[in-house]
């Protein structure tokens, strides 16, 4: 885990996020605290569980976005779920242990990846020998202690000059051939809820049943080394390694995303089992509280991983989750709603803000978009004013106005015959003159 203070963690979040300061400040804490609790004794460390968050605030005000810049940043195994897909077990819908599941599985990924580039070198040396023998059937390498005949002499010549070519590059187009293992697919007879359920993993037992297909294939050196190279790596990282590495990374970094946690909110039920949302919640309590899941690289504890949630919570509020619930959430932050000043510095603020996303889409084409002061200034002005006469969508109304104003000139941008194209306030208020005109129409209408 990088060992960030607070603040260069908000430092980092402010490059990509605008405002929202006080769930910056909330997240900074809790990555720090987790940091700090590895500092420390490991029968103390045992104790000290994380303090899991609920973001609150309407859509697009960037709740999604601090939790996965925020795993970036720490190189953290990172899941975003949807509360709402999860239904009671017994019930069609997947089971609230998948969570875990996932998280367990980005960090397999992630440990995979630091060791294959751990391995990547040894790999490449080790594939430069087998082409080499594809090249020169039937001349094996020579070995350290062998006789040196006139034979071997000239065999070791022949290869240096084969090794010397492949190095410069001549030979990436030589057509070679290669014994390529083809993986087989079993057919699934299981359903999905079924296979979620089952501790035993079934996927690789099938695997390791059915007999391995291979065949051989004529394909261009380039190809073949690509092919090689992975089989190599695959031989030299240690499967268990990265289990039991991962396992430590998921257990103790692990970050889980619930969003959308409002819609699983309601009174209980009158009428029998309520499977959509208290149901949810019964099952969802465990986990959040510390239980041990069992997965397909074997069981994982879910004591201290971190949990943010997150809701706009419009109809229901936090206080109508379970009481249980409410106790492991127990930091609360406040999102605010985007004001006008909020959208011109989301247009030109982030590290790869949209006008710049545009800006550089549309110069493969050979297009030089710009947007002056008071094209920007239109933007905002528009987004806020539709934001708040009808729906409040945030930050996300930009993109469907952007792509509104810009969207002639992706259309023709091949075609255009002057690539100079400077969006200002005149054609932003010219292209979206309908759209407001409606909208001033809308009010009218019952």
């Amino acid at each position: 885990m990088a060992s960030l203070t607070p603040r260069q963690i908000v430092e980092e979040l402010d490059r990509y996020i605008v405002g929202q300061d006080a769930a910056k400040k909330a997240v900074a804490i809790a990555i720090r605290n987790r940091w700090r609790r590895l500092q420390l004794p490991p029968e103390l460390r045992k104790d000290i569980t994380p303090k899991n968050i609920i973001m609150i605030g309407p859509t697009g005000v960037g709740k999604t976005e601090i939790a996965r810049r925020l795993a970036q940043l720490v190189g953290a195994p990172f899941v975003k779920v949807e509360a709402t897909k999860y239904t009671e077990v017994g019930y069609h819908g997947r089971d609230v242990d998948s969570m875990i599941r996932d998280l367990m599985e980005a960090g397999v990924n992630m440990v995979r990846q630091e060791e294959r580039k751990r391995v990547e070198e040894p790999a490449k040396a080790r594939v430069a020998d087998r082409l080499v023998d594809l090249l020169l059937p039937g001349s094996k390498s020579w070995e350290p202690g062998e006789e040196e005949t006139e034979e071997t002499q000239r065999r070791k010549r022949n290869r240096e000059k084969m090794r010397a070519k492949l190095e410069a590059g001549e030979l990436e187009d030589k057509p070679v051939e290669l014994n390529i293992e083809q993986k087989t697919v079993p057919v699934q007879i299981f359903g999905s809820l079924g296979m979620e359920q089952m501790d035993v993993d079934f996927q690789n037992m099938f695997e390791r049943i059915m007999p391995k297909q291979s065949q051989n294939r004529k394909i261009t050196l380039k190809e073949a080394r690509r092919v090689l190279i992975e089989q190599e790596i695959d031989t030299l990282i240690d499967k268990q390694t990265v289990v039991e590495k991962a396992t430590e990374l998921t257990e103790n970094e692990g970050i889980v995303f619930i969003d959308e946690l409002d819609k699983i909110c309601g009174p209980a039920s009158t009428h029998g089992p309520d499977v959509s949302r208290q149901g949810v919640q019964r099952d969802l309590l465990p986990i959040v509280e510390g239980t041990t899941t069992q997965t397909r690289y074997g069981p994982v504890r879910s004591d201290h991983i971190l949990f943010i949630a997150a809701g706009a919570f419009h109809v229901s509020k936090p206080s109508d989750l379970m009481p249980e619930l409410q106790g492991r959430f127990p930091i609360r932050v406040e999102l605010t709603d985007l004001k006008r000043e909020d959208f011109l510095r989301i247009l030109t603020e982030p590290k790869n803000s949209l006008t710049k996303q545009y800006a550089e889409l549309l110069a493969t084409e050979g297009v030089k978009l710009s947007f002056s002061g008071d094209g920007i200034e239109a933007l905002a002005d528009i987004a806020f004013e539709v934001n708040r006469t009808t729906q409040n969508i945030g930050a996300r109304r930009l993109h469907t106005i952007l792509e509104r104003v810009v969207e002639d000139i992706s259309y023709e941008g091949p075609d255009l015959e002057k690539k100079d194209v400077m969006i200002d306030g005149g054609y932003v208020n010219g292209r979206l003159a309908e759209i407001l005109k409606k909208e001033d129409l809308s009010k009218f209408i019952l």
